[in-house]
C-alpha cells in the first residue's frame, strides 16, 4: 500500500485533510489517488472565498490518463489555494502530502470530522475497492 500518514483524516473519495490548531485545514489527494491517476498535468483549483459543503465537487485534477473530480472532505470557506500547482502540477505526484496540497479551508462544522476515515480505515477502504 502507498504512503498513508496516520495523523491525517481521509475521505472515501481519496482526499486527505490535516487540521491546524487555528481551525484551518489543508486538503490534498492521497498517495494512492495520485498513483492511480498517473502523471498529473493540470489542476483546476477552487476560488478562494468560496463557501462549500462536505462532498461538494471543488476541483479537478487532470492526468495523462484521465480527469478526476476532487471533493471537499468538509464544509467551510476556501481561504487559500496552492498556486504553485499552476506551473508545477506534478507536485501532486511527487509530494501529495506536502508541496502537492490543493487548498486550505476554514471549517464551519467540526462535527463533520467524525465522518472522515482514519488512516487504517482508509487503507481498508482502498483494499476493498
Amino acid at each position: 500500500m502507498s504512503k498513508t500518514p496516520e495523523d491525517l483524516y481521509y475521505a472515501a473519495s481519496h482526499e486527505w485533510l490535516k487540521l491546524g490548531d487555528d481551525g484551518i485545514a489543508t486538503v490534498g489527494i492521497s498517495d494512492f489517488a495520485q498513483s492511480e491517476l498517473g502523471d498529473v498535468v493540470y489542476v483546476e483549483l477552487p476560488e478562494p472565498g468560496s463557501i462549500v459543503n462536505a462532498k461538494d465537487e471543488v476541483s479537478v485534477v487532470e492526468s495523462v490518463k484521465t480527469a478526476s473530480d476532487i471533493y471537499s472532505p468538509i464544509s467551510g470557506e476556501i481561504i487559500e489555494v496552492n498556486e504553485g500547482l499552476d506551473e508545477n502540477p506534478e507536485l501532486v505526484n511527487s509530494g501529495p502530502y506536502d508541496e502537492g496540497w490543493l487548498f486550505k479551508i476554514r471549517l464551519s462544522n467540526d462535527a463533520e470530522l467524525d465522518e472522515l476515515l482514519s488512516a487504517e480505515q482508509y487503507i481498508e477502504n482502498c483494499e476493498d475497492s
